[in-house]
């Protein structure tokens, strides 16, 4: 049985991961998004993430202990792979990351990525604000039974909101926006994933 596949028993739900390795990242955008909203993509992967070469943090907004949490910039959501995407016309696909490190070993769970190419959200506050609340809501989600599935599950922004109805670079109306979107676009992940296993 593939390990990502396998059922959780009650009480076993794995915490959900952040990803940080170009190649899954790699791995999940190369294949169809799962689903689609005029501003987000989701893609799922029901394979495990590769084994990191170092402890990643867990994905929750606290930032107590923090010497820089005062700063408005967060950069703990970035990856590898927005700026290559700043430079692309579409999701990548296979080979167009050359990773030099061997192969590791995988790791079952369930792991979340998050994209958001500069060309697409100019301001880093605007970024943080929507990589925030990419995280947050993929965090609910997980929190409610029976949670997210297993794999790997990268969100990513495909278009800029528009700064002529959006001015600010992080306001409540453009936050509740961003959240909304991203509300129903897991949602209906989660009916298409339903609808294939009922399938399968």
């Amino acid at each position: 049985m593939n390990p990502a596949s396998a059922p959780f028993l009650l009480g076993e739900r794995p915490q959900l991961q952040g990803l940080n390795r170009p190649e899954d990242f790699q791995r999940a955008m190369a294949g169809p998004w799962l689903s689609k909203t005029p501003h987000f993509a989701l893609h799922h992967l029901l394979e495990p993430a590769s084994r990191p070469s170092r402890s990643t943090r867990a994905p929750g907004l606290s930032s107590a202990g923090d010497p820089k949490a005062h700063h408005p910039v967060d950069k703990s959501l970035e990856n590898p792979v927005d700026k290559c995407l700043d430079n692309a016309t579409q999701a990548p696909t296979a080979g167009a990351w050359d990773t030099t490190e061997p192969p590791r070993a995988p790791v079952p769970g369930v792991w979340a990525g998050y994209v958001v190419p500069k060309r697409h959200a100019r301001r880093a506050v605007t970024r943080n604000l929507i990589r925030r609340q990419m995280r947050q809501v993929l965090a609910d989600q997980h929190g409610t039974a029976p949670g997210l599935p297993a794999g790997i599950w990268v969100v990513r922004l495909r278009h800029g909101f528009d700064r002529a109805q959006f001015p600010s670079a992080a306001s409540e109306p453009l936050k509740q926006a961003v959240r909304d979107e991203l509300q129903r676009l897991v949602g209906h992940a989660l009916a298409r994933h339903g609808q294939r296993a009922v399938r399968a």
